[in-house]
């Protein structure tokens, strides 16, 4: 069946013109143009694969909309796009942190954002990697078959897209991932689309891993690696 796309945007016209496009492509399309009526329709069932969320909406803002999603068992997987006129670094970094997947600064073009679209529904469905379901490192615990990560016996919620970045860091350890290799095989997105992405998300997934997150470490110029043993821990 073709993916459900959710569009939240309270410009009705810009809505529809969205939905007409998208159904060109075969998707399916909802619109909903209040963050209620936004949060209702995520919740509802069937679950969209994927929103695309305007950053001002006229009762709360598309921030306040995505910290909510994120926070329910429900939607915090469902992938999410931002679309606002507001391009200033600091709106891209604060989607990004709350857990947006990619964010599309108006006006854009259709082609764009069909492309981008087409890359989180990739990676949202793509197959996980054959991988050992259970994993223990230091302080750090993750099941991958229930998509549960503990820290010091305490669990941590993370996104898919957090869990995903995290696995791959941790399969590869001792051994540095650029950011471009990284945009390519977490996020299955070519490098020259976006700017910040990863950078924003292993800030976020180290913040979310306290005790756990000096495992990530930044290899200047380069990108990020987990560290081979905890003997490294702090050591760059």
């Amino acid at each position: 069946m073709a993916e459900l796309i959710l569009i939240v945007d309270d410009e009705a016209d810009l809505a529809e013109t969205l939905a007409f496009n998208l159904e060109r492509e075969n998707y399916r399309t909802k619109t909903a143009h209040d963050g209620r009526a936004a949060l209702s329709a995520a919740s509802a069932s069937p679950h969209p694969d994927l929103i695309l969320l305007d950053l001002m909406l006229p009762d709360m803002s598309g921030t306040e909309i995505c910290k909510k999603l994120r926070a329910q068992p429900a939607t915090r997987d469902i992938p999410v796009i931002m679309l606002t006129a507001r391009g200033e670094e600091v709106d891209r970094v604060l989607g990004l942190e709350l857990g947006a997947d990619d964010y599309v600064v108006k006006p854009f073009s259709v082609r764009e954002l069909l492309l981008r679209i087409r890359a989180v529904l990739r990676r949202a469905t793509s197959a996980p990697e054959e991988q050992v379901s259970s994993r223990e490192f230091g302080c750090l615990k993750i099941d991958a078959d229930a998509h549960r990560v503990w820290v010091q016996n305490q669990e941590v919620v993370l996104t898919a897209l957090e869990f995903r970045l995290l696995s791959m860091l941790l399969d590869r350890k001792g051994r540095v991932q650029s950011r471009d290799a990284l945009l390519e095989e977490v996020w299955q997105m070519p490098a020259e689309l976006t700017t910040r992405t990863v950078d924003t998300h292993v800030k976020r997934l180290r913040q979310k891993l306290g005790a756990a997150g000096d495992y990530i470490q930044t290899v200047r110029g380069v990108g990020y690696r987990f560290i081979d043993s905890l003997e490294e821990e702090g050591g760059m």
